[in-house]
């Protein structure tokens, strides 16, 4: 038996022997590299309007007969599906024509940008410039035109969070639907001289329930997956990258009232500026920034023993955000960027990220804080540092090194010094794996922390795990040990001196016939244990679930649940100022978990879910949450949600009641202008909030916001802030 056939023999029965993927990721070729669509330079005009009928669209090549992926890949698409791309020196040209098979009226959500992928008729085209199946950029369009833009990270994830300028324009009839698009090279990041990208083409039509692709994908992988893009050839290389420099400022009035303090008029002035370094790396900076426009964090009931997660929503932030934030796990984050500007003005900031080339990959920020007299605050400085060396076929090598620096105390004092530390810093080296099929992914990671003290900030974390997915089989290990002195004061990272292992099992079925529409079904089984340093058990959570999918993309899954809880400190099991439980209590609960989502096709959409089973002290608790939805498409979409939480425990705690509701009204008048307004009253937190943003994009990447903000305490925290926001930008562009 031959390397290769070893290899593939490991894949298929899934044996989990890590050394096979370094002793084999080297050997394996691009899984698509057949699939190959030649673009040619145009010197004809190109109107983007909607209507192929230019010369340049008569000349280009034609890629169709696209793949099923959902409800199964074992064919092609029912859905018919064209696509034309040409070019000149200044933009790439993308026109898809998609015709229907299944007559009827389009599903679209709204027309608001970076739409909703499963609750539209749309298409994507994912591009992976230096094509080396990690990192890209993702355009689109629903079927009533409003537009998709994001970059690619992480082999097939979209960071929707990245604006850039480009157009584009639909048109529609009952037969089909037509995208035209346009996107400036110089909005874009690639390579000088290469004739070779990655691409793939991503259609979703919920009249036929049938998502496609034009290069074929294993069903239990999203089409973004850039380990299975076809090549787009150029005729010659793409032109070469021009100095691309951006100025965005921004003015700014605001009315504040903050409780009890008196009404204050703000003006402000601030912006960005992006340079483009190279053809490939990017380098923006901020001076006095903003974010009065962002939308509000959506409340929750908290009954968690820890840190809840909320995240980060800033644009600075998050523009190539997987450099620094992707590094450890979901609660083993060394860096988390809403540490920075917490309860304090940032200054200026500057951010250095991009591709080197096709195997390394830069991240660099640095930001600097106000301080604050009236709590001591001194100015603070915050650098991350993130380095990726590409490995085999689609693994790589990442290192992180995170900085907090307090500067200029406003006074000499130790309590200061106790409350902000002088420095705390991370360095860590995390190792990524990704088969070239995809089907085996897994990371590996260790952090050293660093801190003023010897004893206490001074510690180190670790963590690994493996996973295999195919279309039958989901299985995956995890290990995670957190140091009891280690700290991340610019990450998150909640709970500490604690082992925890985690393994999970799951296994789909495909029934023949599709008996009441089911596609799929099958059950998971998971477990998790947490250990103190002696290796003793503390808490575990188990649950064996099962899942069912049906053909109008509905779902319906069940859970029987297991919980075992040794407290490590006092906790008041209602979060609402009761007593609290004595460290070292034990508790064990059973419960069972129910959750549906109906079709997205329908204009009334809505989930349903629940809790019911024990708690703290043999107590019982019952949760029911659900979200509604009706849209008047394309240009209103209303939104409830609701979450409800009955505890019963012995006294003092007795019987407590939490109501968590939320309503949403969007309204997208065009693809342009937008008004959203967001209600939220948390009975546990006893707060109302009101959140109305109004936003005119008069020209591309350039806007006008109306922001307003209500908050209102109650007993017995009685108080209430509001704030009224005109902000105003513009996108200069050289």
């Amino acid at each position: 038996m031959g390397t290769k056939s070893v290899y593939y023999f490991l894949r298929d029965v899934g044996i989990p022997i890590f050394a096979s993927f370094v002793l084999f990721q080297g050997l394996a070729q691009k899984k698509n590299e057949d699939f190959r669509y030649h673009i040619r330079k145009t010197t004809q005009p190109i109107t983007i309007d909607g209507i192929v009928d230019e010369q340049a669209w008569q000349e280009a090549d034609v890629a169709d007969d696209f793949f099923m992926v959902l409800p199964m890949d074992t064919g092609k698409a029912n859905e018919p599906s064209e696509i034309r791309m040409t070019y000149d020196d200044k933009n790439i040209y993308l026109a898809a024509i998609f015709f229907n098979s299944v007559h009827g009226k389009y599903f679209v959500e709204s027309l608001r940008r970076d739409f909703s992928f499963g609750k539209n008729d749309n298409f994507l085209l994912f591009m992976d410039p230096f094509n080396n199946q990690t990192t890209g950029f993702s355009f689109g369009s629903n079927a009533a035109g409003a537009q998709w833009d994001g970059t690619m990270f992480g082999g097939g994830r979209v960071d929707l969070n990245w604006d850039t300028k480009w157009i584009s324009e639909v048109k529609q009839d009952p037969d089909k639907w037509v995208v035209e698009m346009a996107i400036p090279f110089k909005s874009i990041r690639y390579e000088d001289g290469v004739t070779e990208w990655g691409i793939n083409f991503s259609r979703l039509d919920l009249k036929s329930s049938e998502k496609s692709s034009w290069t074929p994908i294993p069903r239990q992988f999203p089409t973004a997956s850039l380990a299975y893009t076809g090549v787009l050839v150029w005729d010659q290389p793409p032109p070469a990258p021009k100095s691309n420099i951006s100025v965005i400022p921004y003015v700014l009035g605001e009315l504040v009232q903050d409780f009890d303090e008196p009404e204050v008029f703000e003006k402000r002035v601030g912006g960005d500026v992006k340079f483009s370094i190279s053809s490939s790396l990017n380098l923006d900076l901020t001076v006095n920034p903003d974010f009065s426009q962002v939308e509000v964090d959506r409340q929750v009931t908290n009954l968690d023993r820890f840190e809840l997660f909320f995240p980060e929503r800033r644009q600075f932030f998050l523009e190539n955000a997987d450099l620094f934030a992707s590094f450890g796990y979901s609660t083993i984050r060394p860096f988390f960027s809403r540490r920075i500007g917490l309860g304090v003005p940032i200054r200026a900031g500057a951010r250095l990220s991009g591709n080197l080339n096709e195997n390394w990959r830069l991240g660099v920020m640095d930001m600097q804080t106000a301080s604050v007299e009236e709590t001591g605050r001194p100015n603070q400085n915050f650098a991350v540092v993130s380095l990726q060396r590409k490995m085999f076929s689609r693994s790589s090598l990442g290192l992180l090194f995170v900085d907090k620096e307090s500067l200029r105390y406003p006074e000499e004092a130790d309590s200061l010094r106790t409350q902000f530390p002088k420095f705390n810093r991370n360095l860590g080296v995390e190792y990524n794996l990704a088969s070239s099929n995809n089907l085996w992914t897994g990371k590996a990671f260790v952090l050293k922390s660093f801190a003023p003290s010897r004893v206490n900030g001074n510690g180190i974390t670790q963590a690994a795990h493996l996973e295999y997915k195919s279309r039958i089989w989901n299985w995956g290990i995890q290990e995670q040990s957190v140091g009891e002195h280690y700290t991340a004061e610019v990450g998150f990272v909640p709970r500490k001196d604690f082992i925890n292992l985690n393994a999970f099992l799951g296994h789909t079925f495909f029934p023949k016939n599709e008996d009441w529409g089911l596609v799929s079904h099958g059950p998971k089984l998971s477990s998790s244990y947490f250990l103190n340093q002696k290796w003793e058990r503390t808490d575990n959570f188990s649950e064996l679930e099962y899942l069912l999918s049906f053909r109008n993309r509905s779902s319906f899954e069940v859970g029987l649940v297991n919980e075992h809880v040794e407290l490590l400190a006092p906790f008041d099991p209602t979060r609402s100022g009761k007593d609290s439980l004595a460290t070292g209590t034990k508790h064990r609960w059973n419960g069972v978990r129910l959750d549906y989502a109906s079709k997205p096709q329908s204009m009334f959409t809505y989930t349903a879910g629940g809790y019911f089973g024990g708690y703290y002290l043999d107590g019982r608790r019952i949760n029911f949450n659900g979200e509604l939805g009706y849209r008047f498409q394309p240009h209103v979409s209303l939104n409830a949600n609701l979450s409800y939480n009955h505890i019963s425990m012995p006294a003092p705690w007795n019987d407590t009641e939490f109501w968590l509701i939320g309503s949403e009204v969007d309204i997208t008048f065009t693809n342009k202008v937008f008004f959203a307004t967001l209600f939220q009253y948390n009975e546990q937190s006893k707060n109302f909030n009101l959140n109305s943003r109004f936003q005119w994009r008069y020209k591309p990447a350039s806007d006008l916001f109306l922001v307003y903000t209500n908050t209102q305490l109650l007993d017995p925290n009685v108080g209430k802030s509001w704030s009224l926001t005109l902000k105003f930008t513009h996108w200069f562009n050289w």
